[in-house]
């Protein structure tokens, strides 16, 4: 039986990378129930291929026995495309489809810093504008109530 490929997903975050893995279905039944592949096999073995600007590196082999899971790769430079596949192997079965690459691009630490910054300064400004037009406002009502010595008529 050849395994995968399995679905993946991926989502940036600092200097990061988020990989969510689920598992490729098996077509293998037992009493009439689907069997995962951890069923069958109780650990899997993953890879994941990193691509960007510097070409593709293999990232160490890791192991599982869930069937939807999680890993993150760090220390990446921010703002850089990064695309992820994975392949997924057992130790009684080597034959398996590589995901198709995913890409995303690595958040900066700096960047997320700045826009929180750029959104408290936006909600500030836009205060101090909603004071001064009130304050403007409320003036203009109260100066022609305001009843002018004779001399200046």
């Amino acid at each position: 039986a050849i395994l995968g490929p399995p679905e993946v997903n991926i989502t940036s975050c600092p200097n990061c990378i988020n990989v969510t893995i689920k598992l490729p279905t098996s077509h293998f039944r037992k009493e009439g129930k689907l069997q995962s592949l951890i069923d069958i096999y109780e650990e899997l073995y993953y890879d994941i291929t990193l691509k960007s600007l510097d070409g593709e590196h293999k990232r160490p082999r890791q192991t599982t026995t869930e069937e939807v899971f999680s890993t993150v790769i760090e220390e990446l430079y921010p703002s850089r495309n990064y695309c992820v596949s994975v392949v997924v192997t057992a130790s009684l079965n080597r034959h398996s489809i590589p995901s198709p690459w995913k890409c995303v691009t690595a958040d900066s630490e700096a960047r997320q810093g700045y826009h929180e910054v750029a959104v408290a300064g936006a909600v500030c400004v836009a205060l101090v504008i909603a004071a001064v037009v009130k304050c403007v406002h409320a003036a203009g009502c109260m100066l022609p109530k305001i009843s002018l010595p004779q001399a200046l008529v």
